[in-house]
């Protein structure tokens, strides 16, 4: 049952995740930005706002829009192959990426962006009848939306939907917690593993990342992806790669599937040039003899590198091109169908049909 109904209007509900200072002004406590707030004002997130003294979310039942993905797009290449997810997002974000390539969702600072409306019951319903096996909050973070993507999370989970974050992992320990408790599955960006990068490019911090990274891995039964873009100069380096790889082999495990993604320029990196192929490449090879039994190449055509590989065997396990899926070599129980090692993943008997498609939807079509 939806939890967060103190609404103050339509689309604004009260939150808990902040304190009042000494001072007047409201601290919110959702990230660790920690955004100190006097009346009116907004975070940088732009849809949390300080209003009659407390911190409030004002998008929420609100969306920039909804469209079916293939999960493999989240990117997912784990969990439930091949299958239909209902992806939306809001507007706003809490971290300030100078490469953002969703910034006119992330970065809108309109409420016009805001241009669809669904209560939590509606998107569940709408998911099930267009037979998603998933819900993903994508296109920007869902931890700004913390109280929606909850309540979406569970309308989801009455109908037997799951749910997928797209995430930074951004957020303060009391939050996260709560969060995870509703999620099934996650990727989360690693954008870099170097604190001058976070600072610089992102306007954030490493280690709470790499706290969520653990907690998540560790804490919960969400399964677990992670994603990094690498950019030419900036996050690309073999020293970076090696010591990220080598640290999630040793504090997450080996079976954590990582994909390498390319950037294109954007936003506010237009001078920055595109990423090369053979880097990605080399960071899967790096990856891999670090240990990571299934890494990717992302934003690139790679058939090896889109494709899961038997750790043990060698023997193609889910083959890919794309979104597409060709080779299936997964037995009913998710186990290598050559020797019998078991793949990391939540797996069906049958993998999905869905393919590259990209379905826009309109939800009100499907209002009771």
């Amino acid at each position: 049952m939806v939890r967060h109904m103190d609404f103050i209007d339509k689309y604004t509900v009260s939150t808990k995740y902040w304190h009042v200072l000494d001072d007047g002004r409201v601290q919110c406590d959702v990230c660790p930005r920690f955004c100190k707030l006097h009346t009116g004002q907004r975070g940088l997130c732009f849809v949390r706002q300080n209003l009659q003294d407390q911190v409030v979310l004002t998008s929420y039942g609100r969306s920039s829009g909804y469209c079916i993905d293939p999960i493999e797009k989240k990117p997912l290449n784990h969990f439930l192959p091949g299958t239909p997810v209902l992806s939306f997002g809001t507007a706003g974000c809490n971290l300030a990426c100078k490469f953002c390539q969703n910034w006119d969702i992330s970065k809108s600072r309109q409420i016009d962006t805001l241009a669809d409306a669904a209560a939590p019951e509606l998107i569940a319903r709408a998911a099930q009848q267009l037979q998603c096996r998933s819900v993903a909050f994508t296109y920007n973070d869902p931890v700004i939306f913390h109280e929606y993507a909850i309540d979406v999370a569970q309308a989801c989970r009455e109908r037997d939907i799951k749910t997928v974050a797209v995430t930074a992992g951004y957020v303060c320990d009391e939050p996260r917690r709560e969060f995870y408790r509703y999620m099934d599955a996650a990727n989360v960006d690693l954008k870099a593993f170097t604190e001058a990068f976070y600072y610089r490019i992102t306007g954030a911090h490493l280690a709470p990342v790499l706290e969520t990274l653990e907690y998540i891995r560790h804490e919960t039964d969400v399964w677990l992806e992670l994603t990094t873009l690498l950019i030419p100069g900036k996050n690309d380096s073999e020293e970076e790669i090696e010591a990220m790889t080598r640290w999630v082999v040793e504090k997450l495990g080996p079976d954590v599937p990582m994909h390498f993604s390319a950037f294109h320029p954007d936003w506010k990196m237009m001078d920055v040039p595109a990423t090369p192929a053979a880097s990605l490449v080399r960071a899967r090879e790096i990856a891999i003899n670090n240990g990571v039994r299934y890494a990717y190449t992302g934003n690139v055509h790679n058939a090896a590198g889109d494709s899961t590989w038997c750790h043990h065997c060698g023997q193609k396990l889910i083959g890919r091109d794309w979104y597409e899926l060709s080779d299936w070599n997964l037995t009913a129980d998710g186990k290598c169908s050559a020797c019998g090692t078991p793949c990391a993943g939540i797996f069906e008997a049958n993998p999905g049909h869905w393919g590259a498609r990209r379905q826009p939807v309109r939800l009100r079509d499907y209002a009771a």
